[in-house]
């Protein structure tokens, strides 16, 4: 299944965009009249007649939509501090969104070697990994924010920090913190790993230390770890 993401949705009448209405019209040669599928990227999938077959803004009439398509049953917000090296990070946004995230906060701490992020590449490849999963929400890639600030703003309901070392109560297994909960928050430091002050902000907020294993992992790898483990645990066959 080919999708394509609208830029622009209302009154039944669709608009492809440039890049998308490129790839359709010229790359895979759809004309007027050809049946096409269209996510909205809020979750619903739009299955369109095309109307306007130009390759610089591709018009389509909404024929009929799926909503929800593609998505699962629970909210996770996964706040991540950028990697050095930002491919690494990009990875993680791919992968995290492959499995299914809502969304995701670049977080900046005081032991991060990044300290300035811009979201713009990450969004594009959130929209492609979405298209590849075949889901129809595209999360949200937030602007970035301090550690403290994303602990003190946080209303998720089960909210974790995944640290590497034993602070004021032990750590437990993220497996085990997830379980039956709904709406997450997991928060991801640096290489380096969070300040003891963070650490210590964060169960003043209501923060649960998990772990996620004896192997030391790379701050993606744990990132991407931490939404494996609530996909599979809410994964139904």
């Amino acid at each position: 299944m080919e999708l394509f993401c609208a830029s622009y949705f209302r009154d039944g009448i669709g608009h492809l965009g440039p890049e998308e209405s490129n790839h359709c019209i010229r790359v895979l040669r759809h004309r007027e009249g050809d049946m096409v599928e269209v996510i909205d990227g809020a979750g619903t999938l739009l299955h369109c007649r095309i109307l306007a077959a130009d390759p610089k803004d591709a018009l389509v009439e909404l024929v009929s939509f799926e909503e929800d398509w593609g998505g699962h049953p629970y909210e996770l917000t996964m706040a991540v501090c950028p990697t050095k090296n930002n491919d690494r990070f990009e990875w993680f946004v791919e992968k995290a969104t492959e499995f299914g995230v809502d969304a995701i906060v670049p977080v900046i701490g005081e032991r991060s070697e990044r300290k300035v992020y811009k979201p713009e590449r990450a969004e594009r490849i959130a929209v492609a990994a979405t298209k590849q999963s075949l889901k129809a929400r595209i999360p949200d890639i937030e602007e970035p924010v301090s550690v403290r600030e994303f602990i003190e703003t946080c209303a998720a309901e089960t909210r974790l920090i995944a640290c590497c070392f034993e602070g004021e109560q032990p750590r437990t297994s993220i497996r085990e913190a997830v379980r039956g909960a709904k709406d997450i928050a997991v928060l991801i430091g640096p290489e380096g790993d969070f300040s003891p002050g963070e650490v210590a902000l964060a169960l003043r907020h209501g923060f649960v230390p998990v772990h996620l294993g004896a192997s030391r992992l790379r701050t993606e790898t744990a990132a991407v770890a931490a939404v494996a483990a609530v996909y599979f645990e809410n994964l139904s066959l």
